[in-house]
């Protein structure tokens, strides 16, 4: 009996000692096959890390980062795309341009998620113009009432708005910004398979991508091969910055009809105005032997409002006069695989009106919304039209605009264009309906080319009746046929350039210009 329960134990322990090598044996080479695919996922996760830091590959290469390149960087990095930035100075830059963007600017800035970048700059709100003529002004606000954001214009020193965007686009990760000066395109079989560049150090590279965008300012050199160029310089600034003064009208911009050309003013600071001295044609008094500063001050100063005529002779005394050529040039797109051109170096217009930035950054949103759904750059080359067609509504009206009201306001021998200049003042001094619809136009907030042509010619008529009333006389009734002919005469050719039959039967399209703060 004693025998057989031993006979049991010792059975009993060779079984479980079995199963307990059996189960120990088991777990063990499931452990090293667990530990093994851990291994093998971490040595593939390794993998996949090293080849995409080693990978140089880029999807798109963005030539320039000023208003543009640099929104289009900063939105396009987000988005995913692996970005190249190639800008020839990355230094803080000092314009007398770029520093007013219209309310409409403003509301693409925030479509973009780059509306921080006008913080800490000191900026300053506008919230519209006030015209001055012959000793009389008007004020103009922008129709902003319907707007539930904090939506206005905004001024500031060009140079420190555009670092803080280069500056937003380089904390995206995929976003590489560099210092250097492109040479040319790498063109292949006729289309562009990127470029070539010079480094800060002087070395030569070649960069690929499926994409190349050219943002490269108005004195671009690789325009050329991707569009045709009409460049015209109407005119020229000479720019001051009037210290420590209150403008007649606080958080406007002031256009002043002076003669022979407009005369404009806007805080860019809390302590400085900018004054921007149109001179027409292509030559302009000399800085250097002092022609330009007794043109300013014999010419000039008497013009200026009261308010600030004292700053602005200081301004001329301290030799600090800046002057930079109005370049316009209409977009004459010449569609290659590859590249595709964007901001002042595809398309400018007299600054007269300051919508190169809204122009700029609605292009900006348009482009990336059309990449949006690709997955390969390769086949951006089928948007390029929509592009084009998209930005007329927006384009077309500010630089039909900005053309249009530079010929009105700027000096005449002509009577009847005298008679345009002051009926257009006139108009724009009723207020309500007549003064709204244009400084919706003039901001970008109402991008309507009907809308445009419209009030060009409620102007037109409106100067005719002033003619005509109380009692028509030949002489009046034919000085009113001339005004119309005028009036033709500067808005025709304008439509013509900016593709007049496109322009004047599109219509902005919802998904990019309703805007999404109304009430």
């Amino acid at each position: 009996m004693e025998l057989k329960i031993l006979e049991q134990y010792i059975l009993g322990g060779i079984i479980a000692t079995w199963l307990g090598f059996a189960l120990i044996y088991f777990l063990g080479v499931k452990k090293n096959k667990s530990d093994e695919d851990l291994d093998f996922h971490k040595q593939t996760s390794e993998l996949v890390q090293t080849r995409l830091q080693n990978d140089g590959a880029t999807d798109i290469i963005i030539v320039g980062a000023g208003v543009a390149g640099a929104a289009l960087a900063y939105s396009l990095g987000k988005d995913g795309r692996r970005i190249l930035v190639i800008e020839r100075d990355l230094g803080l830059q000092d314009r007398i341009v770029g520093e007013l963007l219209q309310p409409g600017g403003y509301m693409k800035l925030i479509e973009l998620g780059l509306e921080d970048c006008v913080e800490n700059i000191d900026a300053q709100k506008v919230f519209g113009y006030a015209l001055f003529m012959d000793g009389k002004s008007t004020k103009l606000a922008y129709p902003l009432e319907k707007f539930t954001r904090d939506v206005s214009g905004r001024s500031f020193h060009n140079g420190r708005f555009v670092q803080q965007m280069r500056e937003k686009a380089a904390t995206v990760p995929n976003v590489r910004l560099e210092q250097g000066t492109v040479t040319s395109l790498i063109e292949e079989k006729g289309s562009v398979k990127g470029v070539r560049y010079k480094t800060r150090a002087g070395q030569d590279i070649t960069a690929n991508a499926p994409l190349t965008i050219v943002c490269d300012g108005c004195f671009s050199n690789l325009r050329r091969g991707l569009c045709k160029p009409e460049v015209d310089i109407p005119s020229s600034f000479a720019a001051l910055l009037l210290k420590n003064c209150e403008a007649p009208y606080p958080n406007h911009g002031h256009v002043i009809l002076a003669d022979p050309s407009p005369i404009l003013c806007y805080r860019i600071s809390s302590t400085e105005i900018r004054c921007l001295v149109d001179i027409p044609g292509k030559k302009i008094p000399s800085v250097g032997n002092g022609d330009m500063a007794l043109h300013l001050k014999t010419k000039v100063t008497p013009q200026i409002p009261p308010e600030l005529r004292c700053s602005f002779i200081a301004a001329v005394d301290e030799e600090s006069i800046k002057t930079m050529a109005n370049r316009s040039m209409p977009a004459a797109p010449q569609p290659t695989p590859g590249a595709i051109l964007l901001g002042d170096s595809f398309n400018m217009r007299h600054p007269l009106t300051g919508g190169g930035m809204t122009v700029a950054l609605s292009d900006v949103v348009i482009v990336r919304d059309l990449l949006r759904p690709l997955e390969d750059m390769n086949d951006s080359f089928a948007l390029f039209d929509s592009f084009y067609t998209l930005r007329k509504p927006v384009a077309s009206t500010i630089n039909t605009l900005a053309g249009a009201l530079y010929k009105v306001f700027s000096v005449s021998p002509d009577q009847a264009r005298t008679e345009l200049r002051q009926a257009c003042f006139d108009y724009l001094s009723l207020g309500g309906m007549f003064s709204n619809g244009p400084i919706a136009l003039l901001s970008g907030l109402n991008p309507k080319p009907s809308s445009l042509v419209l009030h060009f010619f409620s102007v037109a008529i409106f100067g005719i009746g002033r003619l005509l009333l109380p009692f028509p006389s030949p002489q009046r009734t034919w000085l009113g046929v001339r005004l119309i002919l005028d009036a033709s005469g500067i808005i025709f050719p304008i439509l013509k350039s900016e593709g007049a039959a496109q322009m004047v039967l599109s219509s902005p399209n919802p998904a990019y210009y309703k805007s999404p703060f109304l009430h």
